[in-house]
């Protein structure tokens, strides 16, 4: 019996063991579970971009999004890897959608800079260089982007 004097049968006490010889308490139920169906996919597209494989990397992100079209971990990296392959036009689409799910994160400014600066739009990719740099002044990710886009200002490349 409960506190609310309610009798669940269905819930075990306390000190009952499970047959692999713990208590139930310390047992997470399914609630407490965080699971989506997109973990999988995106943790094979996050290996495929670490592998410079961004054509692979883009169809799991994809598959990923249309598995938990919530999920705003696999927009981001959907879009990421469609600008590594000058697909421009679908990762505007995909930074469009993860925004509302993500918000405004150091990731996702610091994701949608680096699209600009692989555009060769360098006041753009500045911007976002900086939101991101306020957001989160040590992040070396961060840093290394506006190193990276100082040196693109002094070397232009033709």
């Amino acid at each position: 019996m409960t506190s609310d004097g309610v009798v669940r049968t269905n819930e075990p006490a306390k000190l009952e063991f499970t047959a692999f010889g713990d208590t139930f308490e310390g047992l997470k139920t399914i609630a407490d579970v965080e699971y989506f169906a997109s973990d999988q996919a995106v943790a094979e597209a996050k290996n495929q971009f670490r592998s410079e494989n961004y054509g692979n990397a883009g169809a799991l992100f994809y598959k990923a999004t249309q598995l938990a079209p919530n999920d705003g971990e696999a927009w981001l990296g959907l879009a990421a890897s469609c600008d590594r392959i000058r697909r421009f036009d679908l990762s505007d689409k995909a930074y469009r959608k993860a925004y509302p799910l993500v918000g405004a994160t150091p990731a996702y400014y610091n994701n949608v800079g680096y699209s600009y600066l692989l555009r060769g739009n360098l006041k753009e990719a500045r911007q976002n260089f900086l939101k991101a740099y306020e957001l989160a002044p040590n992040d070396p990710t961060v840093a290394n982007n506006l190193e990276l886009l100082s040196s693109s200002v002094k070397n232009i490349n033709r």
